[in-house]
């Protein structure tokens, strides 16, 4: 089966909704990862969906996804992410949580966001102060 096609029967049952959806999903998955091709990251990561009623299926999505090179996947997500930010914010903040407790990867995705546009940027700063204020509350 073409990539294309699992990346549809991803997207086609991301809900998770039945037991056949969730059969469908790992199966498309499987099959991704037989031979794994980082120009399809970006379609991978608009996948995630925060209505999905089986979050530790799709955190296999996210494990493929990280078994990938730390530059291509980060490429990828910084590509997509405005997008992936409205179709899936609690998956972004996530993704987002698991690149900072990464030093290297931290690292790596600090200087990539040197070279994204203000709007990507702007976006990104905000989400992650969100994120560390949530770690690090201000006791009043």
């Amino acid at each position: 089966m073409s990539e294309n096609t699992l990346i549809y029967i991803l997207q086609a049952n991301r809900l998770m909704r039945s037991d056949d959806e969730i059969a469908a999903f790992e199966n498309a998955l499987a099959e991704l990862a037989n031979n794994p091709k980082s120009e399809y990251l970006p379609e991978l990561y608009l996948v995630l969906d925060d209505r999905c009623q089986h979050e530790e299926v799709m955190f296999s999505l996210v494990h493929f996804l990280e078994s990938f090179e730390v530059k291509e996947q980060l490429q990828a997500f910084l590509h997509v992410l405005p997008k992936l930010l409205d179709s899936a914010p609690e998956w972004t903040r996530i993704i987002h949580t698991r690149i900072l407790n990464d030093e290297l990867t931290s690292a790596l995705y600090q200087e990539m966001l040197n070279s994204v546009d203000s709007h990507t940027k702007n976006v990104v700063t905000q989400l992650l102060n969100e994120i560390l204020k949530e770690r690090h509350p201000v006791k009043t």
